[in-house]
C-alpha cells in the first residue's frame, strides 16, 4: 500500500492516508512446471494503477499457478495471507480476488469453495478449473494431433481436421497437444514437443523426473500434485486419474452436418484410442478412476459454481485470443462455461458480468481496466449493508451498477466502441460476430456447454441419434467400437455425487472432512 516513511508506521489502527482501506489479492498464471517448487515470483504487488487507487496489494509465490498448479494449495495460501494481512494492517473493507488464465481458477475456486476470503473477482482469460474444461480440451487435443498426424495423416483435409476438434485455428492442435505435458508424467529424448511429458522448471529436478531409464522418477504432473485429494491407487501407487473418453464420439457433430463421412467417423473413433497411466497412445479409450472423480466433484476441484460464487459478484474481461494462427487455449468458451455452470446450480448467472476486446489499463489511453475496478468498487460497496447471508443472493444482482453489463468492443478500423449486449456462446448479435466463440472437441463430440462430465453415462447406440443413415454393417462396427455404449451428454457424471460444501478439511482434523 502507499505509505509515506515520514509517517507513523501502519498498523490495524493506524491507516495510511494512501490507503482507502480495500485489498487486492493479485494472482499469476501458468499450470505447466507448477510443481516441486515455491517460485521466486508473485501475482505481482507494485501495480500503479490499483496502488494510485488507493488499493493495497497482496499476494504469494503460491498463488502462481506456474509454480504451483494446485488450487487447493492456492486456497489455503489465500487464507493464512489474508490473515497475516488482517493482523498486520486490520480487517479491509473488502478483498477482490484477480488475475488471468491460471489467476483464474484461483480466483473462482476459494470463492466458491471457501466463502468470505474474497468479496467479489475480476477475472482474465479465464477458465472455471484446470480439472475440467481445460484438461478435457487439452488431453482430447494430444489425441486428435496423434490421431491426424501419425495414425492417419491423410484421411482428413486440413479443414476436417480444424473442424473435428473445433478450434478457432488449426494451429490450436498441435499447441494444445503440447499443453497436455501438464498432465503426462514421462520425458523422452528426442520426441515431438506435442507428445513431451515431464515439465519441470528447475535444472536440478530434470535428472530425477520419470523417463525410460528412471521409471521411479518424479511424476511431474497435475494429478501427483493433487494426490491429497485424489488419493493414490492402490496396485500402481500412482495418483488417481479424473480423465475419461470412453462413448465419447469424436466429430459427431462434423458428421451430422455432412462435412465428414461415415467411414471417416468410424475410423476415427475406431482409432484414435487413449491413455495409459504415463500418458502414452494405447488402443483403449481410457476411463476415470471413480473415487477420485467423486472427489473432484465433491471438494470443487470441478467448479460448481452454487456455493461462494452464487452470491459472489463476478467480472469476467479478456482479449480474444481464438484467431491466433499458432493456436491458443485461452479460448472464449470457457468464460460461457462458466456462465453455463452458474445458471446450472443458480437459475441464473446475474452476477456474472462479461466483456471482450477492451483497452485493459489504468491508464487515458488504456481505461478501461480502471474503469472495471471502480465499477466493482460500486458494487461492493452497495453490498456493504447486507448482513444476512441468506438476503446476499437477491442483493447481489440488485447491487450490480446498471452501467455494468456484458459488452464488447468494435476496434475495427481504429476505432473503440462499446457495445452493450448481451454475450452469448452462440448467440448473432455484433459480439458474436466480432468475437466467435469456437467449441472445444469434446463439445464437438456433444458435450454439453458446462463441460463438467468426467464420465459420462453410457446408452445404446441409437441410429436415430444420426442425421446420416449407417447400414446394419456399419452399425454392427460402431457396436463393436463402443460395446458399453456410448454418452449420454443429458445427464450427469456417472461417479459425481455432487457438492459436499464449502470450508471443507483434508484432515488430518475430522471437523468438516471432505468424505
Amino acid at each position: 500500500m502507499l505509505h509515506d516513511p515520514a509517517q507513523p508506521q501502519p498498523d490495524p489502527w493506524t491507516r495510511p492516508a494512501g490507503w482507502n482501506g480495500k485489498l487486492v489479492y493479485t494472482h499469476g498464471g501458468g499450470c505447466r512446471e507448477g510443481w516441486y517448487r515455491q517460485g521466486d515470483q508473485t501475482g505481482g504487488v507494485l501495480r500503479e494503477g490499483l496502488l494510485a487507487m488507493g488499493y493495497a496489494l497482496t499476494s504469494s509465490s503460491l498463488n502462481v499457478f506456474g509454480q504451483n498448479c494446485n488450487d487447493l494449495l492456492a486456497s489455503e495460501t489465500h487464507i493464512m495471507v489474508k490473515e497475516r494481512f488482517v493482523e498486520a494492517y486490520g480487517e479491509p473493507v473488502y478483498t477482490i480476488a484477480t488475475g488471468a488464465s491460471g489467476g483464474s481458477y484461483q480466483s473462482h475456486q476459494t470463492a466458491d469453495n471457501y466463502p468470505g476470503v474474497f468479496d467479489g473477482i475480476i477475472v482474465s482469460s479465464s477458465f472455471p478449473d484446470v480439472t475440467s474444461a481445460t484438461i478435457f480440451t487439452l488431453a482430447d487435443a494430444r489425441l486428435l494431433h496423434h490421431y491426424f498426424v501419425d495414425v492417419a495423416p491423410e484421411a482428413f483435409t486440413p479443414e476436417q481436421q480444424l473442424a473435428i476438434s473445433g478450434f478457432g485455428q488449426w494451429g490450436s492442435i498441435p499447441n494444445l497437444s503440447r499443453g497436455a505435458a501438464r498432465i503426462d508424467p514421462l520425458y523422452e529424448e528426442g520426441i515431438a514437443a506435442e507428445d513431451q511429458g515431464g515439465e519441470v522448471a528447475l535444472p536440478e529436478l530434470e535428472s530425477q523426473r520419470l523417463t525410460p531409464s528412471n521409471p521411479d522418477g518424479l511424476r511431474a504432473t497435475v494429478y501427483e500434485h493433487t494426490r491429497n485429494v485424489y488419493g493414490s491407487d492402490p496396485v500402481t501407487g500412482k495418483a488417481r486419474r479424473p480423465l475419461d473418453n470412453r462413448g465419447v464420439q469424436y466429430g459427431l457433430d462434423v458428421l451430422n452436418r455432412g462435412e465428414i463421412s461415415k467411414a471417416q467417423f468410424i475410423a476415427l473413433n475406431r482409432d484414435i484410442g487413449g491413455f495409459d497411466s504415463d500418458m502414452n497412445h494405447v488402443p483403449e479409450r481410457h476411463a476415470a478412476d471413480p473415487e477420485a472423480t467423486r472427489l473432484a466433484f465433491a471438494s470443487g476441484r470441478i467448479l460448481f459454481g452454487g456455493a461462494g460464487l452464487a452470491t459472489t459478484p463476478v467480472i469476467d474481461y479478456r482479449s480474444y485470443t481464438d484467431d491466433r494462427p499458432d493456436g491458443d487455449i485461452h479460448m472464449i468458451v470457457h468464460q460461457f462455461t462458466t456462465r453455463a455452470r452458474l445458471e446450472a446450480a443458480n437459475g441464473h448467472a446475474d452476477n456474472h458480468v462479461m466483456t471482450v476486446g477492451g483497452q485493459w489499463g489504468f491508464t487515458k489511453e488504456q481505461p478501461d481496466l480502471g474503469t472495471l475496478f471502480h465499477e466493482m468498487d460500486r458494487w461492493l460497496m452497495g453490498l456493504q449493508s447486507v448482513t444476512a447471508e441468506a438476503d446476499r443472493a437477491d442483493a447481489v444482482v440488485a447491487s450490480r451498477p446498471a452501467s455494468l453489463v456484458d459488452a464488447c468492443w468494435d476496434n475495427r478500423e481504429g476505432g473503440h466502441v462499446r457495445i452493450e449486449e448481451q454475450q452469448s456462446y452462440s448467440g448473432t448479435g455484433v459480439c458474436q460476430e466480432l468475437y466467435r466463440a469456437y467449441p472445444t472437441p469434446r463439445q464437438v463430440a456433444g458435450a454439453p456447454l458446462r463441460n463438467d462430465v468426467v464420465s459420462c453415462q453410457l446408452k445404446p447406440l441409437d441410429a436415430a441419434d444420426y442425421t446420416v443413415s449407417f447400414t446394419e454393417a456399419e452399425m454392427a462396427t460402431l457396436r463393436e467400437i463402443f460395446p458399453e455404449g456410448v454418452c449420454d451428454w443429458t445427464k450427469a457424471d456417472a461417479h459425481s455425487s455432487g457438492h459436499s460444501g464449502t470450508w471443507l478439511s483434508f484432515g488430518p482434523s475430522p471437523v468438516n472432512r471432505v468424505q
